[in-house]
């Protein structure tokens, strides 16, 4: 798989434009099941808005790095609201994104100018907000050593790219490593010396992991 960009978990962002509310609603999924039910989540919460635009990428759906593009105007002029909200999710890069930008109306008309500049940053403030990681093709590694070899150990793991997940200290200390899959193998030979053919090490299948 290629490496690709999303945010973890959910975050909001809002401004005002002219007494209007903008309230943009950001969160990661995976389907479009799961962007369709966080629209419906937030027009639920949000009943008494005017509107309720929303934008969705995703990897699923289809060839290529995006699989499937979608984005609703919610009953504001065309191409005012949707589409801005959708190009500043591609802008930043991001794949398997939902948005949903709720506005609550503010008495004053914004005009398609300010409506595109307020959908635009409502939407950046959320991205702002969020927290941005990179997913790729990894693979975790369990090792088991001696406490005399711990800090050799985890020498050799820094040194080699891995980032540690997890150390516990029992009778022996245990390490969880992540390394993109592909680059394990210097650091499993390392291993192999330093333990002279003993290791105990665990290697998982690859696993799609924010690295």
């Amino acid at each position: 798989m290629n490496s690709y960009t999303t945010i973890e978990g959910r975050t909001q962002a809002e401004i005002i434009e002219k007494k209007s509310r903008f309230i943009a609603s950001l969160a990661h999924v995976e389907t479009e099941d799961a962007a369709l039910g966080f629209l419906e989540e937030i027009r639920t919460a949000n009943r008494m808005a005017r509107h309720n635009v929303y934008a969705y990428v995703l990897r699923e759906g289809g060839a290529g790095a995006v699989g499937r593009v979608r984005y609703s105007d919610d009953g504001e002029p065309q191409k005012t609201a949707g589409l801005p909200t959708l190009e500043a999710i591609q802008h930043a890069g991001l794949t398997d994104v939902a948005c949903v930008v709720t506005r609550y109306f503010g008495g004053v008309l914004l005009g398609t100018g300010g409506l595109v500049r307020a959908y635009t940053q409502a939407t950046q403030a959320a991205i702002e907000a969020a927290q941005i990681v990179v997913v790729s093709r990894c693979v975790d590694i369990r090792v088991r050593t001696p406490y005399a070899l711990y800090e050799q150990t985890a020498r050799l793991a820094d040194d080699c790219g891995a980032k540690t997940l997890d150390t516990s200290y029992a009778e022996d200390v245990t390490i969880t490593l992540r390394m993109l899959d592909g680059t394990q193998e210097p650091l499993l030979a390392k291993l192999t010396e330093l333990f002279r053919g003993k290791e105990d090490v665990l290697v998982s299948g690859p696993v799609e992991a924010a690295f």
